[in-house]
């Protein structure tokens, strides 16, 4: 396990933001992206985890394939949990891997790809 400052996370979290296609990032729509040390009991429930520190990246919101009549709301929200990410890593290269990791499958369900289906895509 690695731990690294707040600062040096969330510069990660942007360059691996930034690392994302132009077309693919200019498509993301009414999307926060935020660091927060661990999950709230709250953004756990309906999971089906039960300890935080398994909870790399939560996407809360109305997926784009589902929005209709969308308009003057607050914005989703994908939150990357720097614990837990921390708690997998062994150095600060896979710790940017796996924040780079987990924020492509949080924007993936902001798209409307559930679990299944990304499973199914990181198969091949």
């Amino acid at each position: 396990m690695i731990s690294i400052s707040r600062e040096q996370f969330e510069r990660l979290v942007h360059k691996a933001l930034s690392d994302i296609p132009p077309d693919i990032r200019l498509s993301i729509q009414n999307v926060d992206i935020v660091v927060d040390n661990v999950a709230s009991m709250n953004q756990i429930a309906g999971t089906g985890i039960e300890n935080e520190m398994e909870l790399l990246g939560l996407y809360e919101g109305i997926p784009i394939t589902e929005r209709y009549g969308y308009d003057m709301v607050l914005p989703d929200k994908i939150t990357l949990f720097q614990k837990p990410i921390e708690a997998i890593c062994d150095n600060q290269e896979q710790i940017t891997e796996e924040i780079s990791k987990t924020l492509i499958h949080e924007i993936a369900h902001h798209f409307g790809l559930d679990d299944n289906h990304l499973d199914q895509l990181e198969r091949y």
